[in-house]
């Protein structure tokens, strides 16, 4: 039911070396969501972790995961749930959230054992915490929206920020999600660095053959990965996270450090890329 691969950190010196398998093997997360599965990644980027659950017809339950040395996942940990699939349900701490999609639900450091059940594909986010916030399911009428971009520079895109300071208070998760509107096709173009903070791009709402081209690395170095839908970037704090896609898209953002300020970032023009 439980399976964790663990992602160590990367030097970017040591990525500058990396071939095409080697930058995909590192950076990128397949294959996360799986019938009457929980899959986890746990990196040494800040001690983030992401993957997927999806129920089915069962009842899946996050508890005891070993690489944290805790009797339960959330002991020292909050999390950052968003429903890609159908309505379904999460229950923790006593109390059951219904989450349509779209939906995000933050739980609070020590909230205990985590159900998932119903026809819900579940992204899950967790980071490190040193104290209790309260839980909050958040529908995408409460999230704070954003208007970004032009279509002159293929860019227009909508941000809504969820788990946020404007909106409700954490630890030092932060979580989002970005959608290019009809016509664009680049994503955080401008791109830009935060040397205080990891960052994590799910992507979604993908046709099944397309790709976003997705763009890391150091802004002098930049490598890529070609992602299919439903797959996952890692973004370590030295480098650069940016894409254009093939076609319409939506990339779920997830970061921890820290700070939980989403402004504090360092912009590279598209001049200084290489």
């Amino acid at each position: 039911m439980l399976t964790v691969e663990t992602r160590h950190a990367v030097h970017q010196d040591h990525a500058k070396t990396l071939d095409t398998e080697g930058l995909r093997r590192h950076f990128l997360a397949q294959d996360l969501f799986a019938a009457g599965e929980i899959r986890l990644v746990y990196t040494h980027y800040d001690r983030f972790v992401l993957g997927g659950a999806v129920p089915g017809t069962g009842t899946l339950v996050l508890d005891k995961v070993e690489e944290t040395r805790t009797p339960s996942f959330l002991d020292r940990r909050e999390m950052g749930i968003v429903n890609i699939g159908e309505t379904g349900t999460v229950t923790a701490a006593g109390e059951t959230h219904t989450l349509e999609r779209g939906d995000v639900l933050y739980l609070g450091m020590g909230s205990g054992p985590v159900s998932f059940a119903g026809a819900g594909r579940f992204y899950i986010t967790s980071a490190p915490a040193h104290r209790r916030c309260p839980s909050r399911l958040i529908r995408l009428s409460d999230a704070k929206e954003v208007r970004l971009g032009e279509t002159a520079t293929a860019n227009k895109r909508v941000i809504n920020q969820f788990i946020h300071p404007l909106v409700m208070e954490s630890c030092q998760l932060v979580l989002g999600y970005t959608t290019l509107l009809d016509g664009s096709v680049w994503n955080t173009m401008p791109a830009h660095v935060h040397d205080r903070r990891m960052e994590a791009y799910l992507y979604w709402n993908m046709d099944e053959k397309a790709r976003v081209l997705h763009l890391l690395g150091e802004p002098t170095e930049t490598r890529h990965l070609f992602v299919a839908n439903e797959e996952a970037a890692l973004s370590p704090p030295w480098s650069i996270h940016a894409g254009a896609g093939t076609g319409g898209y939506t990339f779920i953002w997830a970061m921890a450090g820290d700070n939980v300020d989403y402004t504090d970032m360092d912009f590279v023009q598209p001049e200084e890329l290489r």
